[in-house]
């Protein structure tokens, strides 16, 4: 009987074709399922390159990728289930997410709660109805970010594997000629990432995307109008109630208008230019943002440590 693996595919370059050479080679090995998570706030190019890897794996190996999106239910104490759902009916204005927010509040590095609920939980719901619940689990990080690989407690938390570190290295210089060789691509830039403004990103890349598409920004905007003191401290109580510290996405506390108005300061050209020399800019975002890489007791210990 084959061992099974489930390869998280995040929508990302490097994932693709971690999935695509596992595919060609470890077939034989593996009984395999494909799962990629969507949150509602991925870029619209991100969807059409999960679904035309999904189009190519389905033609050449006979896989295909399971779509799938977290349920958050509002009972306190039920967590997260999923949903199996297509490209076609992939949410696209931010849906599963609101509906998390809506709960539990809006995440940031304060909160890293958004990939490990409406990713990570998502994913293990459906891996537990279809005999996939403790196999190895697919996580596609190249030999050029390894310190991106999880804690050795998340490692075996969750039986995760890196093939593109330890099965058959690979680093960016490789995933990029990959793709130059294939029929289709993921066209986006690299700043962009798969979300559209996740708060890992830095600031400046923040700002040009903010300078590129404002529009980007508006399902933060709207968080931030009608669930910004969900789950929020209290800053203070007074004989006019109780008054909350709001709840918001970016890093020192700014808004999504705060973004966009410091965009305005910036020059594009300047701001491509520092991205491109900085690789301390990847700050956790880079192509995409992986499910199963870090509990949320291990990132919230990070933060304070940072902080």
């Amino acid at each position: 009987m084959k061992e099974k693996l489930c390869i998280s595919f995040s929508g990302g370059k490097t994932s693709g074709m971690m999935t695509t050479k596992l595919l060609e080679n470890y077939r034989d090995k593996y009984e395999i399922l494909i799962t990629f998570a969507n949150t509602g706030e991925e870029n619209e190019e991100t969807l059409i390159f999960v679904n035309e890897c999904d189009k190519y794996w389905q033609k050449k190996f006979n896989h295909s990728v399971v779509w799938l999106e977290a349920i958050t239910h509002m009972e306190h104490g039920k967590g997260q289930t999923s949903k199996v759902v297509t490209f076609e009916t992939a949410s696209r204005n931010g849906e599963p997410h609101e509906q998390f927010i809506s709960k539990e509040g809006i995440p940031s590095m304060a909160f890293p709660q958004c990939s490990e609920r409406l990713k990570t939980f998502a994913i293990n719901h459906y891996r537990k109805g279809c005999g996939f619940a403790k196999c190895k689990t697919a996580i596609g990080i190249r030999t050029d970010e390894s310190r991106r690989r999880a804690s050795p407690k998340t490692v075996a938390k969750y039986n995760l594997v890196y093939p593109l570190l330890d099965w058959f290295e690979s680093d960016k210089i490789d995933v990029n000629d990959f793709w130059e060789d294939m029929p289709f691509n993921l066209n986006l830039e690299e700043h962009q990432g798969n979300c559209k403004t996740c708060w890992k990103k830095s600031e400046k890349k923040l700002w040009l995307i903010a300078l590129e598409d404002p529009s980007k920004f508006d399902f933060n905007k709207r968080m931030e109008n009608k669930f910004t003191e969900v789950k929020a401290a209290i800053a203070k109580v007074d004989l006019f109630g109780e008054h909350y510290t709001p709840r918001r996405f970016f890093r020192k506390h700014k808004t999504a208008q705060n973004i966009i108005d410091e965009a305005q300061l910036c020059d594009e050209a300047t701001l491509r230019r520092k991205i491109k020399l900085d690789p301390d800019l990847d700050n956790g975002c880079s192509e995409s943002c992986e499910p199963y890489q870090t509990d949320i007791e291990d990132e919230i210990i990070k933060i304070q440590k940072v902080t």
